[in-house]
């Protein structure tokens, strides 16, 4: 049985403000194992027999896994999740038998692969917020709870409640002593605000826009780069440098990424349900380095590929070297991870970086992405033009292909396949455009682009 009706709420009302609020004030969210959340999985497991017990918890875009006993996904979309179901309830909830709701099997395959049975708690905080939930995965049917297993059930989740208060303490302890004797930053106020963006949010004010990736020789499209955009009420459409920044500064680059993420998905199973000949067409989304530092990022791309319906190697995922850098370990068992489900890897702005041989060593890269700096100077002299040309023969010799961005001049175009770079992109070609653009593009015959010649170059001042 289902012990709650779903209910998707509505993400900008006033009680999802508060919960979200609640949630950033305990910065629970990718923090190390702690032992005592671990002690709770465990004990939930043996007390329910369960195959798999988890501690979750909620954001925007994504439920993320604190804890688990057993076989279980580290995060998860927030979309059609659990926690929906327990946050509707604002109580305990049930799945009896999976077989009789396939609606629901999905995520219980995401959860712990051939699980068929589910309880949960909501974890509460503060003034009676939800933030996450306790649950418990079964790989057999059961009965209903009995009235004592569900009050065990709940006792338990309020432990998790309990641990989140100390958790709490400690972090206010810290900011305390870490704020003695320093006086207070006068730092001015961006004409973007943290309210301003939750609100882009909440409206749906951010779409994406495709630019296409060709093969230099026969221009055909074999490839698109998602980017984002922001259709302001008042100010029109903007592009990524003029939010993305402070995105970063307020925290609100994880949802908004997980929404490209999940937009980018949604929109590739449209086109391959639509466009016969689209599969062979792979889309690339960019990712921040606050995505990309989460261990729970396999997990999460690859439920969203479930979800959606979008095989693998229609996915792509771009990364910058700074991403990298700071978090090695993570960011080599994520690599490996994502690149062992069949999604290709690319490093973009190569050059701009790091750019250590050692690095491209170690990290499971598939594409070398010319960052446009370099390709925007190819014509001024022989060092610009070299450089470039030892990217390529980098790319040639790792086995990974190549892709320059941001050509702009028929020039830059000949150099560029005289070096034998076979991908590319830039506005010479194609700018970014919406979904319905795209759609007509990949409908032409082979998907090759229409004659560009008398294209004027674009002013350097346009930016992706």
């Amino acid at each position: 049985m289902v012990r709650a009706e779903r209910d998707e709420g509505k993400p900008g009302s006033d009680r999802e403000s508060a919960r979200l609020a609640a949630l950033d004030s305990l910065g629970i969210l990718d923090t190390p194992p702690e032992a005592g959340y671990d002690a709770i999985t465990r004990l939930a497991a043996d007390y329910f027999e369960a195959e798999a017990a988890v501690i979750s918890f909620a954001d925007e875009t994504r439920v993320w896994t604190k804890s688990f006993c057993g076989e279980v996904s580290r995060e998860l979309p927030r979309s059609h999740s659990f926690f929906d179901l327990v946050l509707a309830a604002q109580g305990p909830v049930e799945i009896g038998d999976i077989r009789e709701h396939p609606g629901f099997q999905g995520q219980l395959h995401l959860h712990s692969h051939g699980v068929v049975s589910l309880a949960a708690a909501p974890v509460r905080v503060g003034d009676d917020q939800t933030v996450g939930m306790l649950a418990v995965f079964r790989q057999r049917p059961r009965e209903p709870l009995l009235d004592n297993e569900v009050r065990t059930l709940m006792n338990l989740a309020t432990m998790v409640s309990s641990q989140l208060e100390l958790h709490q303490l400690r972090s206010d302890a810290r900011r305390q002593r870490g704020s003695q004797g320093v006086p207070a930053r006068d730092v001015s106020q961006p004409w973007l605000s943290h309210a301003d963006l939750r609100r882009a949010i909440d409206r749906r004010e951010f779409a994406l826009y495709y630019q296409p990736v060709v093969e230099l020789a026969s221009l055909q499209v074999i490839g698109l780069e998602a980017l984002i955009r922001w259709q302001h009420p008042e100010r029109g459409l903007l592009t990524p440098i003029d939010f993305i920044p402070t995105a970063e500064d307020c925290g609100l680059i994880l949802p908004i990424g997980d929404w490209g993420l999940a937009e980018a998905c949604r929109q590739i199973q449209a086109w391959t349900r639509d466009i016969p000949e689209y599969q062979s067409v792979r889309v690339c989304v960019n990712l921040s380095a606050r995505q990309f530092s989460r261990e729970g990022l396999a997990d999460h791309i690859e439920s969203l590929l479930m979800q959606s319906g979008t095989s693998s190697r229609q996915l792509g995922l771009e990364m910058t070297e700074s991403s990298l850098i700071p978090n090695m370990g993570i960011a080599i068992e994520v690599l490996e991870s994502l690149r062992a489900m069949g999604i290709s890897i690319s490093m973009d702005d190569f050059g701009t970086g790091y750019s250590s041989l050692s690095y491209l060593h170690s990290f499971p890269i598939d594409v070398l992405k010319i960052d446009r700096s370099f390709v925007g100077r190819m014509t001024e002299g022989e060092q610009p033009l070299q450089i470039v040309r030892t990217i390529i023969e980098l790319a040639r010799v790792l086995n990974m292909d190549v892709v320059a961005e941001g050509i702009e001049t028929v020039e830059q175009y000949e150099l560029l396949r005289e070096l034998g770079c076979r991908f590319g992109q830039g506005y010479l070609f194609a700018r970014p455009m919406p979904a319905e653009e795209v759609s007509a593009l990949l409908s032409l015959p082979g998907r090759i682009l229409p004659s560009w010649e008398g294209v004027q170059p674009c002013s350097a001042a346009c930016v992706a």
